[in-house]
């Protein structure tokens, strides 16, 4: 109960300007969590690129993962036609259906963690201008009435650093995850465009 009562009063004095900054991180760690559940989903029980070519020739696609060289290969297997030159068309459009859900919300969780800082920013100023309206009324000799602009100020400033490094940490982990899934794509469609 300590803690709850610790965190609350850490929140309240940080000002208004805690609750967009508190929304903005949670907005963004549900984001951080979907893409790594989507990730993990998606580079779990794959096919090899061997038994890709091999799927070429009517074997039959296991169907117990939902990873993302199984996904592209069963697209193309349903709607190929054939032709060589058709199929390769097909295969580019499963590749490119698959493609734009890898880097989803990336941008997004980028947008997020940098915003955060420059929430912690706007309550360094509105701590600072509590402790300017402080000193017009009462002077400098009032410690304690300066204290809690100062208090709001460095605690937003704090939170939204608190909120920024890891996320910005968080965005480029998973922009390199996408990069090497993208790069998984782009060899199994060269691979199966040699193929067909």
């Amino acid at each position: 109960m300590d803690i709850v009562a610790n965190a609350y009063e850490y929140l309240r004095q940080g000002g208004q300007v805690m609750i967009p900054l508190i929304l903005t991180s949670l907005w963004m760690w549900f984001l951080i969590g979907e893409r790594l559940i989507y990730f993990r989903r998606m580079n779990r029980g794959n096919l090899s690129l061997r038994e890709t070519v091999e799927m070429l020739s009517d074997k039959p696609l296991p169907g117990t993962s939902n990873g993302l060289i199984n996904r592209v290969v069963a697209s193309f297997l349903k709607e190929r036609t054939g032709n060589s030159k058709l199929d390769r068309g097909i295969l580019e459009l499963s590749a490119m259906r698959e493609r734009s859900f890898i880097r989803r919300y990336l941008s997004v969780i980028a947008v997020l963690a940098a915003v955060s800082p420059l929430f912690g920013l706007l309550g360094t100023v509105t701590g600072m201008i509590t402790t300017f309206d402080v000193i017009t009324f009462f002077g400098t000799g009032n410690a304690k009435a300066m204290a809690g602009g100062i208090s709001e100020a460095l605690i937003t400033t704090q939170s939204g650093l608190l909120v920024a490094i890891p996320g910005l940490f968080m965005s480029a982990f998973l922009v390199r995850r996408a990069d090497s899934l993208e790069n998984r794509l782009d060899e199994l469609v060269m691979t199966l465009k040699r193929n067909i």
